[in-house]
């Protein structure tokens, strides 16, 4: 069979492709050997004009030296691999197969040039708040820069989960909504549930004249419960500060904040079943292996402190075990166990210091007679309250209106401080005239201008200052001159046709002042009626038997 035309292209293509490769290895075989000959002949020159004592040949001898190592011109050529031709009988002939360069992908170039976590601690300044994923940003130093920025809120931690947020709580039953403590120490709950238990068993004609004629008053809560519950035992709601951001399960974590290292909380020690005074009961072991290396400046009792007043050496229950020292008696754990340097420490550093808050209000100092006073006070209230239930409309009498005292301005009659500053004739002039209640503003007529004009203005400039004002005694009015006497007179007399004469007028004038001078003037005690009404009273019961 004869050759295909493609077959024969093929062909033909592979025979030139052979020749033209062994010409070009030819040409760079020879280019090679002659720059190999020029190199040798200038290294020969330059070896030939350089001193080799000269310490800055000694310097650049090795790199010169490379140059000396030419390609041996006897080496056996690597023989070129002739093109395989294929003939008429072959029934496949392979295509060219062109060489392939392997690229990378862009997850796998990303990953090449990513940071890995040890290296990004080792660049920042706080290594502290680096996280695996901070090594997948664009740029992670500069957001661990500004992760370490001073009042920047972090992103929400459940942004890099995979499932929902929140989707931990599915099964969670939700409890239901309760009163603050304070509140419920009121009573205002159970007083709730018994008025709508009542409500429930009522029957219909009741609750029909419940409409009609509803009952008030039913939840009335003593005035001294509800004081003592909103100014004294009130707490504040929790409350997040700036920067806290929720994340799911904060709510079921414990506040550790007030806790600190060596200080046993009393629902610690009642867990642990420690009486007091007694020790921790890992005491022992720290005594026998040392102190907790996280806290090596922790000052333990037993251990590199002196145990408390009238604790004992001893492993007997409350006893502080062994005294850790060693062969020569001394503490091995430092401190001062045996309380040797204590007074001598006090001599050297003086008076303890206070670390009191400054400013705290104290409570006031009372004086024997007002503690007496109280004490009588506090055992007449226990009696009255012991005979009788105040109602929830009365107030108790133990509370006392704030009244200042004439001694002091800042202390009320119940003891207590009043703390809000008084700014009386510091800030504004003190009015010192008689202020009235009100003042009428006068009215006046006017034209009607514009679509809502009135016909009636007001006079709003200020009133004037010689108003008559209630209470007051008018400047121009003629005063009572010593020796004058009010009368009253009856108008009837005034507007009858005779008037009043000078005769009555003289008589009233006498009249009234003898009654200012003396009061009982003028009073004659006249028991007739009162006797007369007692024995009408008598003489009803003695009637009724007939």
């Amino acid at each position: 069979m004869k050759p295909s035309k493609n077959q024969l292209r093929r062909a033909r293509k592979k025979v030139l492709k052979s020749q033209t490769t062994k010409q070009t290895s030819d040409k760079a075989h020879e280019i090679s050997s002659a720059t190999a000959r020029e190199t040798n002949e200038n290294h020969q020159e330059v070896g030939a004009t350089v001193d080799p004592e000269d310490p800055l040949w000694q310097l650049y001898k090795d790199i010169a030296t490379r140059f000396d190592e030419t390609e041996d011109s006897n080496a056996p050529v690597s023989e070129i691999q002739k093109p395989e031709v294929y003939f008429d009988d072959d029934a496949e002939i392979p295509e060219e197969e062109e060489e392939k360069v392997p690229t990378l992908s862009r997850r796998k170039r990303k990953e090449l040039n990513k940071l890995s976590v040890a290296e990004l601690k080792a660049m920042v300044r706080k290594p502290e708040l680096v996280e695996w994923t901070d090594t997948s940003a664009p740029d992670p130093r500069l957001l661990v820069h500004i992760k370490a920025h001073r009042n920047v809120v972090p992103v929400p931690s459940h942004w890099s989960l995979k499932r929902e947020y929140l989707s931990s709580k599915r099964g969670i039953e939700k409890p239901p909504f309760s009163l603050p403590k304070f509140i419920q120490e009121t009573g205002i709950s159970e007083m709730r549930d018994a008025a709508l238990e009542k409500q429930e068993q009522a029957t219909l004609k009741q609750k029909q004249r419940e409409r009609v004629q509803p009952k008030m008053g039913r939840l009335d809560i003593d005035y001294q419960k509800l004081y003592e519950a909103f100014f004294r035992f009130q707490t504040k709601p929790e409350l997040t500060r700036y920067g806290e951001v929720y994340y799911e399960g904060k709510e079921f974590e414990t506040n550790q904040r007030h806790l600190r290292p060596g200080d046993l909380s009393t629902e610690l020690k009642e867990a642990l079943n420690m009486p007091p005074g007694a020790p921790p009961p890992w005491l022992i072991n720290q005594q026998r292996y040392g102190p907790p290396p996280s806290y090596p400046a922790l000052k333990i009792p037993g251990l590199n402190a002196p145990p408390p007043p009238g604790a004992m050496w001893g492993y007997h229950p409350g006893g502080y075990g062994k005294p850790p020292v060693d062969e020569h008696n001394r503490p091995l754990y430092g401190g001062d166990i045996f309380g040797v340097l204590q007074p001598q420490q006090t001599m050297q550093q003086g008076e303890p210091v206070e670390k009191d808050l400054w400013g705290e209000l104290q409570e006031p100092e009372l004086s024997d007679d007002a503690s007496e006073d109280e004490e009588e006070e506090m055992d007449e209230e226990d009696v009255e309250t012991g005979l009788q239930t105040p109602s929830g409309l009365e107030t108790p009498s133990g509370l006392v209106s704030a009244v200042p005292s004439e001694m002091t301005g800042v202390e009320n009659v119940s003891g207590e401080f009043d703390v809000r500053k008084h700014y009386r004739g510091t800030q504004t002039e003190e009015i010192v005239s008689h202020r009235s209640a009100y003042h009428v503003i006068p009215e006046k007529q006017s034209q009607v201008q514009g679509f809502f004009g009135g016909d009636r203005v007001y006079d709003l400039r200020p009133a004037p200052e010689n108003l008559p004002v209630l209470g007051t005694e008018d400047q121009n009015r003629k005063r009572k001159k010593p020796g004058d006497v009010d009368i009253s007179v009856d108008p009837d007399d005034i507007q009858s046709a005779d008037g009043i004469k000078n005769d009555n007028l003289q008589k009233l004038y006498e009249s009234q002042k003898q009654q200012e001078s003396n009061p009982n003037w003028g009073f004659q005690e006249d028991l007739s009626d009162m006797i007369a009404h007692e024995s009408r009273k008598r003489l009803k019961p003695e009637r009724k038997p007939k």
